[in-house]
């Protein structure tokens, strides 16, 4: 029977230098990176109007520079976990981080809406390798409770990414630094890519998973092409009311998806290193893990998208006036992820299962202040829940990495991590997918002001169901790994 609790001791993929005391650099130093990457995937949300007015962009090309961000950064974290397995995690996190800062600047330098549109795609791939690392590099650089220390940091500033990137672009629009408007949140990455970079080799030890195979490339193929998909037809798919195509590439996704999974079985039981070694999945704490992980960022990124809109378009404030209203997000996530990060070694599956339902508490207090409030009342109602709900995530997002990847061995560290990004990513954009599509017929096709109360509050509905998934997952994992 496979083990539930793996242990760490005398592997390959322990970095050079570890100990009981690392130093917190190199935590410092990836967590730039991850910062950049996420708050990209947010932040050009508040852009879009600007960049039409100024590239002349169409709205599928506007549509674009979102989603082909967001494809390319969710469908390539599994094979850029496995590249960093093979051929040094450092390394490429280095690499990533560079083609990032490249892309960040074409972004902003983009003469026309089509270049701007390809820099997105390469800027999301380029956060693909570098991001996956990050988990890896955690879990080898770190043991025991800075392990767990280090994973809730993570955590936090994931959240505190998503919540902030609509202030954060909307605080770099308005003051229009040098006349760049909006092409200032893309080249604001390059300074602070270039000086991270600088500190990356001192700070950060080499580690990787020396098992002499090659990278799986018809896996990557297979799997990269399969997520691809997926989030287009699910993404793209909604925003266009569900055209013939949209249903044409879930099919091909499915199909993609069992014939990914045939492959690495059969390459794992020929011993030739699989993009992603079914293994992993033996363990429960990280399958059930990985499963809770997708139903609870289908909760938590769709919300940020609803509230967005309810704010901006129910009740006509500025992407400024909304990003301030998160901050009450922002207050309850970091709050609360510097209390877990104390109490989650303690508590374990407690601390993580009390977290989505909290989020779910929080979700419904939010729809009961909008419900009667309506379009008239001050917004200053939905502070204290939002307050409760941001609470929750910081309660859960940090903790649950952690929980996760305690059940997978670190000679795969970076692979396993590339999955569970890609769960979180993934669940986040096929969260707003669904979101969409209650949120859209709900509001009608006519729709004023005084629509929105009724279809944001309506829309939070599955959310809270997704949210006590999560937490029954939580809880049905084994005590002994976790508690």
């Amino acid at each position: 029977m496979t083990s539930e609790a793996p242990s760490y001791a005398n592997t390959k993929a322990r970095a050079a230098g570890a100990s009981e005391g690392p130093s917190w650099g190199a935590l410092a130093v990836v967590m730039v990176g991850t910062f950049m990457t996420v708050l990209d995937y947010f932040i050009a949300n508040v852009a879009i109007p600007a960049i039409q007015s100024d590239l002349h962009a169409s709205s599928a090309q506007a549509q674009l520079v979102i989603v082909g961000y967001g494809v390319a950064f969710t469908a390539g974290m599994i094979t850029g976990g496995r590249i960093g397995d093979l051929f040094g995690r450092r390394r490429m996190f280095i690499l990533g981080l560079a083609l990032f800062a490249a892309a960040s600047a074409a972004c902003g330098l983009a003469p026309n809406a089509d270049l701007l549109v390809v820099a997105r795609i390469v800027q999301g791939a380029a956060a693909s390798l570098m991001v996956p690392q990050v988990l890896g590099i955690l879990g080898t650089v770190y043991t025991g409770p800075s392990r767990a220390t280090a994973f809730n940091i993570y955590g936090l500033v994931v959240g505190l990414a998503g919540v902030f990137g609509q202030l954060i672009g909307g605080v770099l629009i308005t003051a229009d630094l040098g006349g760049l408007d909006w092409r200032t949140i893309f080249l604001i990455n390059v300074p602070i890519s270039l000086v991270t970079l600088a500190f990356v080799s001192r700070a950060v030890p080499e580690s990787r998973n020396a098992d002499g195979t090659r990278l799986d490339l018809p896996g990557a193929v297979l799997v990269t092409a399969a997520l691809g998909l997926l989030v287009t037809a699910l993404v793209e798919g909604r925003e266009q009311g569900w055209p013939a195509w949209s249903w044409v590439c879930l099919v091909a996704a499915v199909g993609l998806l069992a014939l990914s999974v045939s492959h690495l079985r059969r390459r794992g039981r020929e011993g030739r290193g699989p993009l992603i070694d079914p293994e992993l999945f033996r363990s429960r704490v990280f399958s059930i893990g990985l499963a809770a992980t997708v139903t609870y960022f289908l909760a938590m990124g769709s919300f940020f998208f609803l509230l967005a809109l309810y704010l901006q378009d129910g009740r006509g404030l500025s992407p400024l006036e909304s990003g301030l209203l998160f901050l009450a997000l922002g207050a309850g996530y970091f709050g609360s992820s510097l209390v877990s990060a104390r109490l989650a070694a303690r508590l374990g599956r407690r601390l993580v299962a009390c977290g989505p339902l909290t989020l779910a508490t929080g979700y419904v207090l939010t729809g009961v202040a909008v419900s009667l409030n309506g379009t008239d009342g001050s917004v200053l109602w939905l502070i204290p829940s939002l307050l409760i709900a941001g609470m929750g995530m910081g309660m859960t997002t940090g903790p649950l990495t952690g929980l996760v990847l305690s059940g997978a061995a670190p000679e795969h560290a970076a692979s396993s991590s590339g999955a569970v990004n890609t769960a979180q990513e993934g669940g986040a954009a096929i969260g707003v997918a669904i979101a969409g599509t209650v949120f859209f017929p709900a509001l009608g096709s006519k729709a004023v002001a005084a629509d929105y109360p009724n279809a944001f509050s309506v829309s939070l509905i599955p959310l809270v169901v997704f949210c006590c998934a999560a937490a029954a997952m939580v809880w049905s994992m084994p005590r002994a790994a976790s508690d």
